[in-house]
């Protein structure tokens, strides 16, 4: 163990000891998933940093969005409703589109976009 390791592992028994550390609220619980799949690799680190400190890049927030509408695409069993659906993701890429200085990944990835369109297709009945 490195001295800085134990130091602070000596800091935190004190304030234990003392009463000034309470961690009584956490004990036994799980801790919260947060799911960053859409965030790059070497970004995700400053993003949580962002994001502790109540402020997530226009980016980010679009493609939660954009995710968000994928998923609830691929649940509507309504042509019409999936139609606007649609449109609406189609509005979603574009804005991302405008907020970065190359394409999303999304539009980009030819392969990729055609599954989603293939999955999202008003079925015939």
């Amino acid at each position: 163990m490195s001295i800085l390791a134990s130091i602070a592992e000596r800091k935190i028994a004190q304030a234990i000891e003392d009463g000034t550390l309470d961690c009584s609220k956490f004990k036994n619980k799980p801790l919260v998933h947060e799911d960053d799949s859409f965030v790059p690799t070497d970004l995700k680190m400053a993003y949580k940093i962002l994001k502790n400190s109540g402020y997530l890049p226009a980016e980010i927030e679009t493609r939660k969005e954009i995710h968000n509408l994928e998923q609830l695409i691929s649940k509507t069993e309504d042509a019409h409703l999936r139609l606007k659906q649609m449109k609406k993701l189609n509005v979603l890429l574009m804005k991302l589109d405008s907020q970065r200085s190359k394409p999303s990944s999304i539009t980009s990835q030819n392969d990729y976009f055609d599954r989603i369109i293939e999955k999202t297709n008003v079925k015939q009945r």
